[in-house]
């Protein structure tokens, strides 16, 4: 199976076996991610941590990412169609996946409990989904909680990377676009609504309240997208997270500290019940 439809929108999808009696874990990329660049150096991050821990694995790429669905008309006027954004995103786009996509994604898998693996972006839905149900475990990598003024600094300089020299091989837009089947799609959902003014007072600090699952978060010391104030607010409202900070390491610890990162993650594992 690569592929899942989900209300008429069909997502990429890619599967990674292991033991069928332990719950699985399941993959949330970046803003600006896909299943495959969860691939570094020739090697899945994913697929060592699954070898590593004896579990099978799911990742998927949000609608808009690598081969999946584009947004209809993603720099438009925001809006709904059922389940699905129409148009710019608005800030709760991380919570409609949390709470509704992801929940009909699992459902279709017939997973019931899983272990949530989620890297910045993902890292916020996968916060959002423990909060409101049931899972085994939650591993938040990079996670935003709420928004710093370091985090939109980084996001302007994307869009001034991504709109120099569009066309020039190696630039940061033909590097994106080796991933996304719609590069575009992918960029703007993700850089038009963390600049927009809406955006400012997004804060799910609140709602980390709910999360009861073990809990490890994992950042970078030298993450160029958010400080160790985003540690620490969760922390303050999840008192029982585990956390590990990780030195010489930027926003991605998969491809800055791979090993490191595997390891924190196989010992958080091994001491679920």
């Amino acid at each position: 199976m690569n592929r899942i439809e989900i209300e008429g929108v069909g997502l990429e999808l890619a599967h990674i076996p292991g033991a069928s009696n332990r719950a699985p874990l399941l993959f949330l990329h970046e803003g600006l991610g896909s299943v495959s660049m969860w691939q570094q150096r020739g090697q899945l991050w994913p697929a060592e941590v699954c070898a590593a821990t004896g579990r099978a694995g799911w990742m998927y790429s949000r609608r808009g990412y690598g081969q999946s669905d584009p947004v209809e008309d993603v720099r438009g006027v925001p809006r709904s169609n059922g389940l699905w954004h129409v148009g710019r995103h608005e800030p709760d786009y991380m919570h409609r996946e949390a709470n509704e996509v992801l929940p009909q994604l699992l459902e279709q898998l017939g997973i019931e409990c899983p272990i949530l693996v989620g890297h910045s972006d993902g890292a916020t839905i996968a916060l959002l989904h423990a909060a409101r149900h049931a899972v085994t475990g939650c591993v938040a990598i990079a996670p935003h909680v709420f928004v710093e003024h370091v985090s939109l600094t980084a996001i302007a300089q994307a869009k001034a990377l991504f709109e120099a020299l569009p066309h020039d091989e190696g630039s940061f837009r033909q590097r994106l676009a080796r991933h996304h089947r719609d590069v575009d799609n992918a960029f703007w959902q993700w850089n038009d609504v963390w600049l927009s003014e809406a955006f400012r007072s997004f804060d799910i600090r609140d709602d980390c309240l709910g999360i009861a699952a073990p809990l490890l978060l994992v950042q970078g010391v030298d993450d160029e997208y958010g400080s160790m104030a985003q540690l620490r607010a969760i922390e303050s409202t999840v008192p029982h997270a585990v956390t590990v900070e990780l030195a010489h390491c930027g926003h991605s610890p998969h491809r800055d500290q791979p090993e490191r990162l595997t390891e924190a993650v196989r010992h958080f594992l091994k001491q679920l019940p």
